[in-house]
């Protein structure tokens, strides 16, 4: 049973709970309004202002599981608001899990203060929930792929041209990485879990990703310095700092170049050209 009157007073009170900065908004020199404006909301939501303002009045149409979704991300909500807001709508709240996708509002705020920086949020199985606007120039737009090619693993023995990225010599190395990782990830989650489905995928579909499996390799970890091949920068070498959520095994990924280096440099031009029509990552 829904509630659509409490749940627009519910959104108004986190909009209005806001500020811009908050969710990585410029505040502008004239601003009167009580936290977010709506059409701010609508944007971050990826809603039209129409329809949100029509959600808040609670004279519009219950809004769907992925547009929930898309309104506990955008207003960054904890996971018991989320749970709350689904509630109010009359659904039943997703699990809670390793595997879920909702990311926590702190990480949120921190990835929203590196604009200046290539920067993403993971999932264990290495499926991008959100990008810096650097970290899409840098790694591609995310929200274009689907499915399991979500997983850069998935990609990596699925499509030929995810390689092109990297340098040629340590392909087998970062094979090892990605097989190895899939392995340990199995074994924590169980054969029923999205990481065995996906495991099961690959072994059918790559003869590579087969033979990793078979010799149950755990513990490699890939090169310290990430190095990449950009098709408008070139070449970089980067630092990988990693800040994990243990309790939803998410991991935000921050790249850094040495200051002073050539590769600190080509960030610098990155950040002024934009996305390339080419995904690095």
């Amino acid at each position: 049973m829904s509630d659509l009157t409490g749940l627009g007073d519910f959104l108004q009170h986190r909009r209005e709970s806001l500020q811009p900065e908050d969710v990585g908004l410029a505040r502008g020199v004239r601003r009167r309004t009580a936290g977010l404006r709506r059409e701010e909301v609508a944007l971050l939501c990826h809603l039209s202002t129409d329809y949100y303002a029509r959600l808040e009045r609670g004279t519009g149409p219950t809004p769907s599981e992925q547009m929930l979704t898309s309104l506990a991300q955008g207003l960054h909500l904890s996971l018991a608001e989320r749970d709350h807001l689904f509630r109010l709508a009359g659904h039943q709240p997703p699990s809670r899990h390793s595997g879920t996708e909702h990311v926590s509002p702190g990480m949120l705020r921190v990835l929203d203060r590196l604009d200046d920086t290539p920067a993403e949020i993971v999932t264990e199985l290495d499926e991008t929930l959100r990008q810096s606007r650097l970290g899409v120039a840098l790694l591609g737009d995310a929200s274009r792929r689907t499915g399991p090619a979500r997983s850069l693993g998935y990609r990596w023995f699925t499509d030929p041209t995810t390689r092109t990225a990297y340098p040629p010599d340590e392909a087998t190395v970062l094979s090892r990485v990605y097989a190895a990782g899939l392995r340990e990830l199995v074994a924590a989650r169980g054969e029923g879990s999205r990481a065995a489905e996906l495991a099961s995928d690959l072994r059918g579909r790559s003869a590579e990703f087969a033979a990793l499996w078979d010799t149950h390799e755990v513990g490699a970890r890939p090169p310290e310095v990430k190095r990449f091949h950009h098709p408008e920068v070139g070449h970089l070498d980067l630092s990988c700092q990693t800040l994990l959520d243990p309790e939803q095994s998410h991991r935000l990924l921050v790249f850094t170049a040495q200051p002073g280096s050539e590769s600190a440099d080509k960030l610098r031009l990155l950040a002024v050209i934009g996305a390339p029509s080419t995904a690095a990552r």
